[in-house]
């Protein structure tokens, strides 16, 4: 008797273990990325530009985190959701001093960088001084300094292999493109570009010598659907498509990106030991911009924060968040109630909406990748709200 029950004990006892081992190995995700090391602009800045500068004010940050938190949009940009679904915390700004926690990596974009360093005055351009090169060179003392900062007991640090194990993220060149575009037109631009192209590969195999392996290299956008550059760069009513966007903006941005993709494929290439991922979220977005409706959104091509409502609720003069005098009228650009039907935050930037079923895509879906890559293989990606 005493047999059978210490043997129906034993048998629960299993059960249970098996149970809990079960729900241990649900819960737990494990990631080979341990770390996201981002360089980039406004797209993907967590707050980089506004710690140097401090300026900005609501409705920015109104989605998610309820106050400004430098991110240019009203809520989280790709980086956020790619940290989130590879388990791991929002990225701290490089700048920003206090409340950082760099362990699970850093993140070195700030809003109006440039690929290539700027050639005019700064403060009178509105481009920033914290462009690829300085981005480069702020990851590089990061690193030298790990191991001294971590012997005298710092914990907010990852440890000095992480960079091994770490995804490398770029997404950057929006500026450098659209800079000049109002001045020397389509084909000045164009001169230039191959220079941004190479920019970007000689950073990627910098960061190679430093022991990086991975990277995931994003084109740029389709800007000729963004109500800003709608509304700011000349151009007839012929070279608008039957979704609203400039046909012959988006083309050059089509051949920059096909220079990337083969410039990146070269560089695979001569790292045969790397991943190096061009990511097509220029297909994403055009989708976004065409067809929004087929995506759960309302407005391709309209400003949710503006001025002046029409077609793009974009005003040139009277920037999201902001309040000017233009022509004896005191003028408001203000943010929609429902930012989550809009593809287009402030005219320049994508919404939080946008940029949760960009990072959806990237995270679940290799088909965008150039060559087929998944990041299931590496990690289990987690599920982002």
């Amino acid at each position: 008797m005493m047999s059978c029950w210490f043997s129906s004990v034993m048998v629960w006892f299993i059960l249970i273990i098996i149970i809990i081992t079960t729900c241990n190995n649900l819960v737990e995700s494990k990631c080979a990325f341990e770390a996201i090391f981002n360089f980039g602009d406004s797209n993907t800045d967590t707050g980089g530009f506004n710690a140097a500068f401090p300026s900005q004010g609501p409705p920015y940050g109104m989605t998610y985190f309820k106050r400004p938190t430098g991110r240019a949009t009203d809520g989280r940009v790709i980086v956020d959701f790619l940290a989130q679904g590879l388990g791991l915390p929002f990225l701290s700004p490089y700048l920003q001093s206090i409340g950082s926690d760099f362990r699970h990596g850093a993140n070195f974009a700030t809003s109006a960088s440039t690929v290539l360093m700027p050639q005019t005055s700064l403060f009178v351009s509105g481009v920033s001084p914290f462009y690829l090169g300085i981005q480069l060179q702020q990851f590089k003392l990061f690193k030298a300094k790990i191991d001294e900062f971590q012997s005298k007991g710092n914990t907010n640090l990852p440890p000095s292999d992480i960079f091994g194990k770490s995804l490398y993220t770029f997404y950057i060149g929006q500026n450098d493109f659209t800079g000049d575009l109002g001045s020397k037109g389509i084909g000045g631009v164009k001169e230039y570009l191959p220079q941004v192209v190479s920019q970007i590969v000689s950073t990627i195999k910098e960061i190679y010598g430093l022991g990086g392996r991975t990277f995931l290299v994003l084109n740029l956008a389709p800007i000729g659907c963004y109500p800003a550059f709608l509304v700011k760069l000349p151009h007839e009513s012929s070279d608008i498509d039957e979704c609203g966007c400039l046909i012959s903006y988006n083309n050059a941005v089509v051949d920059y990106n096909n220079m990337l993709k083969d410039a990146l494929a070269q560089t695979r290439r001569d790292l045969s030991d790397a991943n190096v991922i061009y990511v097509d979220t220029h297909a994403v977005l055009l989708e976004l911009f065409q067809h929004p409706t087929s995506h759960g959104l309302k407005y391709g091509n309209k400003a949710c924060c503006g001025q002046g409502g029409g077609s793009y609720n974009f005003n040139q003069e009277v920037y999201c968040g902001n309040t000017k005098e233009v022509n004896g009228q005191t003028l408001s650009a203000t943010a929609c109630e429902d930012p989550y039907n809009y593809v287009s935050w402030d005219g320049i930037h994508a919404t939080e909406a946008a940029n949760k079923i960009t990072a959806n895509i990237i995270l679940n879906d290799g088909s965008i990748f150039d060559p087929p890559f998944s990041l299931h293989k590496f990690c289990d990606i987690q599920p982002v709200g």
